[in-house]
C-alpha cells in the first residue's frame, strides 16, 4: 500500500507578521527623515544680502559701537538698519581694498540708490506685532552691553566677518530666525517671576495692533 505524504505545509503567518512590521518600520523612519529635515529644508530658500557687511572690521578694529548705525530716535522708535547716507558718511569714497565695499561705493554712493529697504531683516515681524525696541532696552542702563541685550533677541553679528545665511521660508516669506510668539510669551513670564514691577503682560493687546 502507497504510503501517504504527511508533511505540513510551512506556516507563512509569522513571516507575513515579521515582513509586515518590518515595512512598517522602515516606513515610520522614512516619514520621519522627510517629515523632520528634507521637507522643511526644501521649504526654505537662502538668499544674500546687498552687501556683505564685516562686523568685526568695523565693531573691532575701527572701535565702532552698535547704536552708531542701529539707534533710537527721539520719538522713540528704532533706527532699524542704516540708510545710504548713514554708511556714506564714512564711505563717499572706496577707503580699502575690499571689493564689497567698492561694490557698495559704485551701487548706492554713487547712484543715490537706497540700501536701507533692501537689507534682508532676520527678525522681520508680521504687520499685526507691534515690537517696541525703547521697552526691551531697559538693561541697557546697567552693566549689560549692548551686544549681550540684543543678542537675546537677535543673532550675534558682531564677531561676523560676514552676514548670516538668510533663509527664507517659501510659504510665509518669513526668515528662519524670525521669534516666534511663545519666545516672547516665555520671556515675558520669565521676567514676570524676576522683576513683577516692570515685567510685560502676556495679554493679547500687548503685542497685537
Amino acid at each position: 500500500m502507497e504510503e501517504r505524504n504527511h508533511t505540513t505545509a510551512p506556516d507563512t503567518t509569522q513571516s507575513c507578521r515579521c515582513c509586515g512590521w518590518g515595512a512598517f518600520v522602515v516606513g515610520l523612519v522614512v516619514a520621519l527623515i522627510l517629515g523632520w529635515w528634507v521637507l522643511p529644508n526644501l521649504m526654505k530658500v537662502e538668499k544674500k544680502q546687498p552687501i556683505a557687511f564685516n562686523h568685526v572690521l568695523h565693531v573691532q578694529d575701527q572701535g565702532m559701537t552698535c547704536e552708531q548705525c542701529h539707534f533710537l530716535r527721539e520719538d522713540g522708535t528704532f533706527s532699524g538698519l542704516p540708510t545710504t547716507a548713514a554708511c556714506a558718511e564714512c564711505h563717499s569714497e572706496v577707503l580699502g581694498s575690499d571689493p564689497e565695499e567698492a561694490l557698495f561705493v559704485q551701487n548706492y554712493v554713487q547712484t543715490g540708490r537706497e540700501i536701507q529697504g533692501e537689507w534682508l531683516v532676520y527678525q522681520k515681524q508680521p504687520d499685526n506685532v507691534f515690537f517696541s525696541h525703547a521697552a526691551h532696552l531697559g538693561d541697557l542702563d546697567t552693566a549689560a552691553s549692548t551686544a549681550e541685550v540684543c543678542s537675546r533677541c537677535h543673532l550675534d553679528v558682531s564677531a561676523m566677518t560676514t552676514p548670516p545665511v538668510y533663509k527664507e521660508n517659501r510659504l510665509s516669506g518669513y526668515s528662519q530666525n524670525t521669534m516666534l510668539m511663545w519666545d516672547c510669551e516665555r520671556c515675558h513670564a520669565e521676567t514676570k517671576l524676576r522683576d513683577p514691577q516692570t515685567h510685560a503682560s502676556n495679554a493679547c493687546f500687548v503685542c497685537h495692533k
